[in-house]
């Protein structure tokens, strides 16, 4: 019905969030899920749902929980997830860099 609808909509919507947040075109996410992009954007737009197994490997890429990514309860750790997801995202060796970074921004805004 329509309600499933509405939830399938917002859902792909916080799905697409997190991609862009991570800096992931949908080509990549498709290929990373090993799904067309297609069927990622059919996902994102709440046209179609996916599978547990692909609901896993989404939650993992993606670094959200599986309730946020289905119901938006977001627990606390989420913005910490996120961080982990880019830190992830960066190369090996420019690693220390990003921390020395974080360190710096922390130590500036700590009271």
């Amino acid at each position: 019905g329509s309600e499933m609808c509405i939830r399938d909509r917002v859902m792909g919507a916080r799905i697409r969030t997190q991609r862009e947040l991570l800096g992931y075109t949908r080509e990549q996410l498709a290929e990373k899920l090993e799904v067309s992009s297609k069927f990622c954007s059919d996902i994102e737009l709440g046209i179609k749902g996916m599978s547990m197994n692909t609901l896993a490997k989404l939650s993992d890429i993606l670094c959200m929980s599986v309730d946020f990514i289905l119901f938006g309860e977001q627990a606390d750790s989420s913005q910490a997830d996120t961080l982990i997801a880019m830190l992830r995202q960066c190369p090996e060796k420019y690693r220390s860099n990003l921390i020395t970074i974080v360190r710096a921004f922390t130590d500036s805004v700590s009271d």
